[in-house]
């Protein structure tokens, strides 16, 4: 929760937003603790959505920076991560590029590359698509961030990259600084290394690590994420 307010709040300084003097940690937490009594979701694992919009008024040129925010709520099935170990097949999508910038790493509503992204790896029989950027190194996936293994060094593209500054993303690293077993790079990382890689996985906070089976015609194992995923619960359990 910390990570995902101090982003949130880094977001609205970033975009202009004049951030309410009551928008305090406790206070958003509380909010969405009444969310999810008032959606009977107290007892359950759930998925919280919290969107922070600037108020009416203006087109391009907003004519108020004050906000208003909207939470949600479902209930999602796990209660903890679990390793997914079926076929999951990722190409390149290469019809539009992200422009690397301190707004690409943002988590916003403005996402329509990916959803034409999401659109163009259902009309091609792909469960995930690898994003590029204007330099045409690998950045992210269409719903999180990626991870390369090859030895002992686990790589990670930089923000500076334009990849999204995801809370998972944060988690995992610092999993992997602990494990003195593993080298972390946050490094770009060329379309070229992809099919030399050991083993290839995605981040986001929903799934937790989705190992990537196939890339065209490599396959990768899995064991790494297998190892980080047995971290990252026994991070949940004592939190």
């Amino acid at each position: 929760w910390e990570d995902h307010y101090f982003r949130l709040m880094a977001s609205m300084r970033i975009l202009r937003m004049e951030i309410p003097m009551s928008f305090t940690m406790e206070f958003l937490e509380e909010e969405i603790q009444k969310t999810l009594s008032s959606n009977q979701l107290s007892e359950t694992s759930s998925r919280v959505k919290i969107i922070v919009h600037r108020n009416e008024g203006g087109l391009y040129t907003p004519v108020t920076n004050d906000v208003s925010f909207v939470i949600t709520a479902v209930r999602i099935d796990e209660d903890f991560y679990l390793i997914k170990d079926q076929f999951y097949e990722v190409d390149l999508f290469k019809d539009y590029y992200v422009s690397p910038s301190l707004l690409s790493t943002l988590k916003t509503n403005n996402k329509v590359l990916n959803v034409v992204g999401s659109i163009y790896a259902k009309e091609n029989g792909l469960n995930n698509c690898l994003l590029l950027n204007t330099n045409k190194q690998v950045i992210e996936s269409l719903n999180g961030n990626i991870f390369l293994v090859k030895g002992n060094t686990i790589k990670t593209p930089p923000l500076s990259d334009g990849c999204l500054k995801g809370v998972m993303r944060t988690q995992i690293i610092n999993i992997i600084k602990n494990l003195p077993e593993f080298e972390l790079l946050e490094a770009s990382i060329s379309p070229f290394e992809l099919q030399k890689a050991d083993e290839l996985f995605i981040t986001n906070v929903i799934v937790g690590i989705q190992p990537i089976s196939n890339y065209r015609k490599k396959q990768f194992v899995n064991e790494v994420s297998k190892t980080l995923l047995q971290k990252l619960n026994v991070k949940i359990r004592l939190s």
